[in-house]
């Protein structure tokens, strides 16, 4: 088994329902993250149409909120900018499919790392509870992949 194979292979649960009951999770914050978290910073094709926003672009406002957390974000904004609106926006798409969960996993799980350590804790933990949740979910697609209720384990299917 290649390399590329072990990461997307997901780890398959022993009875349906309790992969139904970890996939329910990544869904609903897959769907929440590429809809409307994702999508208000990030261009894609169910963007808001007021924002004016072109396929894969930042919204304007969100590398100067990115160089305003310091150091190395504001060195280079829109590079951070892009890459955590990307996490949110098709990393959130493929955690509602089950595509490369373990990836878009990681990347998802860095994204709300960021959100919450360098944007909302000075605001407090109850405003760092989205992002939290976000996290541990994504934890939990880190670890398990996308189990039966994905594509990941369609692919795997056919390739093993």
């Amino acid at each position: 088994m290649t390399h590329l194979q072990k990461i997307i292979k997901p780890i398959i649960m022993p009875y349906w329902w309790q992969e139904f009951l970890t996939a329910l999770p990544r869904i609903i914050c897959g769907y929440l993250l590429t809809s409307s978290f994702g999508a208000d910073k990030f261009g894609l094709p169910w963007s808001a149409a007021d924002q004016n926003l072109r396929l894969f672009e930042v919204v304007f406002w969100f590398p100067n909120d990115v160089a305003s957390y310091g150091g190395i974000f504001k060195m280079f904004p829109v590079f951070f900018a892009w890459m955590g609106a990307f996490s949110e926006a098709v990393g959130g798409l493929f955690l509602f499919i089950g595509f490369q969960t373990r990836i878009a996993s990681f990347l998802v799980m860095s994204a709300m790392l960021v959100a919450i350590f360098m944007q909302q804790i000075g605001e407090g933990i109850w405003n760092c509870l989205p992002a939290m949740g976000i996290l541990w979910v994504s934890l939990f697609g880190l670890v398990l992949g996308s189990g039966r209720f994905g594509l990941d384990y369609l692919l795997t299917k056919k390739l093993i």
